[in-house]
């Protein structure tokens, strides 16, 4: 299920923007994984962080700054490909936050798998093409639209669940997680209310 996503340059505003939404949408910390952007790394620290401030000691000398320290809950490994002439060399696993993290966990294969599901769906996002958005916030409402679709229209062959009448089906991220209790059609989709959040 796709929690959260957005529409930008890879910086340090838009790792902020990404995790800060995806906190909101979640009850507890989970394990991150990402690939080696050195940005993802300040943004998840800024949200999950916790300062220290140093009390003055009263000696001569500059006092000890207060630092922004990882919470004990957080977790973040990086998947780093080192590629040489266009082919992949070696591949690093790298633990940045937290302890015990299993090396197999430390994967991006989904978020690998789901960047290719994207490309060959939508052609505003696909490399070399002429579909490309000329403004940013078409873009935005039509990726707000593709990943809305995403997660409670259209079915997974890996999610399945038994239906009423005792057979296997499978199932949108949305069911599979129990936000709905049946696969929503686009055409129910297009058709419920939807209501901005007031700004003042």
């Amino acid at each position: 299920m796709v929690l959260s996503h957005a529409v930008g340059e890879r910086n340090q505003m838009m790792a902020r923007e990404i995790v800060a939404k995806t906190a909101e949408r979640l009850a507890s910390i989970p394990l991150f994984v990402t690939d080696g952007l050195r940005f993802y790394a300040r943004a998840l620290l800024e949200q999950y962080g916790q300062w220290i401030k140093y009390p003055a000691t009263g000696k001569r000398g500059r006092p000890r700054k207060d630092r922004l320290v990882p919470n004990n809950n957080l977790k973040y490994a990086q998947l780093i490909k080192i590629r040489q002439e266009g082919r992949l060399k070696e591949v690093i696993k790298k633990t940045v936050f937290g302890k015990d993290i299993e090396a197999e966990l430390i994967s991006t294969s989904l978020i690998e798998r789901l960047n290719l599901t994207l490309r060959q769906d939508n052609n505003r996002i696909s490399r070399k093409t002429i579909g490309f958005s000329k403004k940013i916030d078409g873009l935005r409402k039509q990726m707000n639209l593709y990943f809305t679709n995403y997660n409670f229209c259209r079915g997974h062959r890996s999610l399945k669940q038994l239906n009423n009448a005792g057979k296997i089906e499978i199932c949108t991220p949305a069911r599979y997680f129990g936000l709905t209790n049946r696969n929503l059609t686009l055409k129910e989709l297009l058709s419920i209310p939807c209501y901005k959040k007031s700004t003042i």
